[in-house]
C-alpha cells in the first residue's frame, strides 16, 4: 500500500483512504519528550513510499484503523522506532506477535539511553516511585513479594503492605488470556518482573494487566 503521510499521532494515511496504526507501540504524545523526533523519523521512513502491511486478525481497532506491522523497503518500522528509542512497547493480548523481538529492540535503546530513554520522564520506575503518575503509561520493575488469585482476580503484590503500595492486577476476564497461554500469575511470586500500563489508583497505585505480553520476567 502507498503511504501518503504519517499524522501527528503516528497514524499512517494510505492512498486508498484507509488509515493504519503501528501495532504494538506506545508513541510519545504531542508535547511529550521525543514526540517531534518520532514524527520526523516516522515521516522519513514512510511518507510517499510503498509499504507492506502485516495485519493479523482482528484487523481493525475500535476507530476502524488497520492494526499493522509495517515494512518499507525491507525495514520493519516498529523495530526501527524501538531501536532508536522513539517508542515503547505496548502489546495487546489480541496481537501478541513479535513480542520477543520488540522487547529486545526497546531494551537495547534503553541500555544505550537513546531517544526517549535519555529523559527521566520515561525512566523505568520502581514500585515506590509512582506517587504522581496516576493516569500515565509507566513501566514498573520490582520484586513480586506475593501473588494470589481471589474471586477470579489475580493480585501481584510488590510489598507486604498490599493495601496501599503498588499492585498489578488481572481481571477475571483477562485471566482467560493467561490461562490460554498456560501462564499462572501466582508463579511470578519471588521473581523480579517488569510490567507496563496505565497507572490507576485504588488505595495505592495499580496497573491492570491484560495479558502475559505485558509482563517481562527479569530474573
Amino acid at each position: 500500500m502507498n503511504v501518503l503521510k504519517a499524522d501527528a499521532r503516528g497514524v499512517l494515511l494510505l492512498r486508498d483512504g484507509l488509515r493504519a496504526v503501528l501495532e504494538g507501540l506506545r508513541l510519545p504524545r504531542k508535547n511529550e519528550d521525543g514526540a517531534f523526533q518520532m514524527r520526523q523519523a516516522l515521516s522519513g521512513m514512510v511518507a510517499g513510499k510503498h509499504a507492506t502491511l502485516a495485519i493479523p486478525p482482528p484487523r481493525e481497532d475500535r476507530h476502524g484503523r488497520l492494526r499493522a506491522q509495517v515494512f518499507v523497503n525491507g525495514e520493519w518500522v516498529q523495530e526501527t522506532l524501538l531501536r532508536e528509542g522513539l517508542a515503547r512497547v505496548e502489546l495487546l493480548p489480541s496481537h501478541p506477535q513479535c513480542a520477543k523481538e520488540m522487547y529486545a529492540a526497546e531494551s537495547a535503546a534503553r541500555a544505550a539511553k537513546r531517544g526517549l530513554w535519555a529523559s527521566v520522564e520515561y525512566a523505568v520506575r520502581s514500585p515506590d516511585e509512582l506517587a504522581h503518575t496516576r493516569g500515565t503509561f509507566q513501566i514498573v520493575e520490582g520484586l513480586v513479594v506475593s501473588a494470589a488469585v481471589k474471586s477470579g482476580r489475580a493480585y501481584l503484590n510488590f510489598s507486604d503492605d498490599w493495601k496501599h503500595d503498588f499492585t498489578a492486577t488481572i481481571s477475571p476476564e483477562d485471566m482467560k488470556t493467561f490461562r490460554k497461554a498456560k501462564v499462572d500469575p501466582r508463579d511470578y511470586a519471588g521473581k523480579i518482573i517488569r510490567v507496563r500500563g496505565i497507572i490507576d489508583w485504588y488505595r495505592g497505585p495499580e496497573i491492570e494487566l491484560m495479558g502475559p505480553e505485558s509482563v517481562e520476567v527479569v530474573k
